[in-house]
């Protein structure tokens, strides 16, 4: 068996797990036609603050004609995709929130099947935590899961890094593959949620990162050992860490 098969094979994988993944989130759905119309509105300027456009211009980008342009950038309203002022001379329109993320979803596919990589290395540093981690992680209802579905039973604490500047773009990626779910559960009253874990390596040491289902975006990662990750390589604060992550 050649290497030029394995890796079209690899392509196919690749495209496929990309395919199923956007099937996966059609409750989020945008059609097409819509993120082409974004990427456009984007190029011009759009997605950082308002852009002077009008319905020909966009429409010559979008190679149709002015009609269509103004039923196209209705359309993008209707969705909340973009938002529009009406200025004295000129329509001012830019992306919203939910607009650049049907982008950021579009690029990191692309971005998985074109890199063909079975993992993405997120570069941060070593950061103090406020110490909530080592509660949640040892409430055994997580413990036996994370020593099942990660073949491995954490050390009571996480280890949180701050990733670089430059790899938080990465993070929407790694979100975007299923990872493994860890289920949350009631104990003594109180409710623990749904845990999201991925599967990575520091130093060639298993670990994983784990979200929280609910979490809001961040740019700090806690990673879950068996090890206690900073007496075992020597790690203190600031010090940079890399974690290859697998997708």
């Amino acid at each position: 068996m050649g290497p030029t098969f394995i890796l079209t094979n690899n392509i196919y994988a690749t495209i496929f797990t990309v395919v199923l993944n956007s099937l996966n989130h059609s409750d989020t759905f945008v059609d097409e036609k819509y993120t082409f119309a974004l990427r456009k509105i984007a190029l011009l300027g759009g997605m950082d603050d308002y852009v002077a456009v009008s319905s020909r211009e966009l429409g010559d980008a979008l190679k149709m004609s002015q009609q269509s342009a103004s039923k196209r950038i209705l359309e993008l309203l209707d969705e909340k995709l973009i938002v529009r002022d009406l200025g004295a001379r000129r329509q001012r329109i830019k992306l919203t929130p939910k607009g650049i993320d049907e982008l950021k979803l579009e690029y990191n596919e692309y971005r998985r099947i074109f890199e063909l990589t079975d993992h993405i290395t997120i570069h941060g540093i070593v950061t103090e935590g406020m110490g909530e981690g080592g509660y949640y992680i040892c409430q055994q209802g997580y413990m036996n899961q994370f020593e099942k579905k990660l073949g491995f039973r954490p050390f009571e604490g996480t280890l949180n890094i701050t990733v670089d500047k430059d790899d938080v773009g990465k993070l929407d990626v790694i979100r975007s593959t299923s990872g493994q779910i860890i289920e949350g559960f009631t104990t003594e009253g109180r409710s623990f949620g749904n845990v999201i874990a991925y599967k990575a390596k520091i130093r060639n040491i298993d670990c994983a990162i784990v979200v929280p289902d609910r979490s809001h975006y961040s740019d700090v990662i806690e990673i879950v050992c068996h090890y206690h990750l900073r007496r075992t390589l020597s790690l203190g604060n600031g010090d940079h860490v890399d974690v290859r992550v697998g997708i």
